[in-house]
């Protein structure tokens, strides 16, 4: 991993390890169109459904964003938390199909704002580079968010340059750190990052007591769970 990738993950980690509330509700939203959170749901079941029930060949989308738009999006929360070998990504916690569903259901306002933002995005890319950002070599696509978050990309006005990066990085943060009901956080891939042991059913009297770090395992999720029960023949 480039060392601009590790810092721009250990500034996002350090971020979501410091956040409090952070794992069971989401990022509390700076961004100027992100006002809502994603309404509580009554089972985790609910939200797995939700996955599996995404359309065939649309990996991790399908609810709002078409195959270009969640390209974009996809390789947009990749460069601002990129993966690595025994570090998980945005790809890997299927941060795309948070925002995706959050986009179909809670932030449903913000459709046009995230429609106008990747077209602007592209737009820009092409004016630049001759080419949309999903197909920039990692290089090019960091240089277009930095000249986002700097409000120096041409061609922005709804929403601004800022505004749109501000808003795809608090989403990205969801995505990646909030309860897995909500679409992403895939397999608890956030929180082992961080080490967060997720929701327990029971504290022993020993976990009580004691004043080191806990370190219990996630529980396990059912779509988790039949991926690592071994298949009978």
């Amino acid at each position: 991993m480039k060392k601009h990738d590790e810092a721009r993950r250990a500034f996002l980690v350090g971020a979501a390890a410091g956040a409090g509330a952070l794992a069971s509700k989401g990022l509390v939203s700076e961004a100027e169109a992100a006002n809502q959170k994603p309404q509580e749901h009554h089972k985790v079941a609910a939200a797995e459904s939700a996955n599996a029930a995404m359309p065939a060949g649309h990996g991790g989308h399908g609810a709002f964003f078409n195959d270009e738009d969640a390209a974009a999006v996809e390789a947009f929360a990749e460069r601002l938390m990129p993966g690595a070998p025994g570090m998980p990504g945005a790809r890997d916690a299927d941060v795309l199909n948070y925002i995706d569903l959050a986009l179909s259901g809670a932030y449903a306002d913000q459709q046009d704002f995230y429609r106008r933002g990747l077209a602007q995005l592209n737009a820009y890319c092409q004016a630049t580079y001759q080419m949309p950002f999903a197909h920039l070599e990692a290089a090019r696509q960091d240089a277009v968010i930095e000249a986002l978050e700097a409000g120096k990309a041409a061609g922005f006005t709804y929403p601004t340059a800022q505004a749109f990066f501000n808003t795809l990085r608090t989403h990205t943060m969801e995505g990646m750190f909030a309860d897995p009901v909500y679409g992403g956080n895939k397999d608890f891939a956030g929180w082992r990052l961080v080490g967060f042991p997720g929701a327990q059913p029971l504290f022993t009297p020993e976990d009580m007591k004691s004043k080191e770090a806990f370190k219990r395992l996630p529980i396990m999720g059912l779509q988790a769970q039949a991926k690592a029960t071994p298949k009978r023949t």
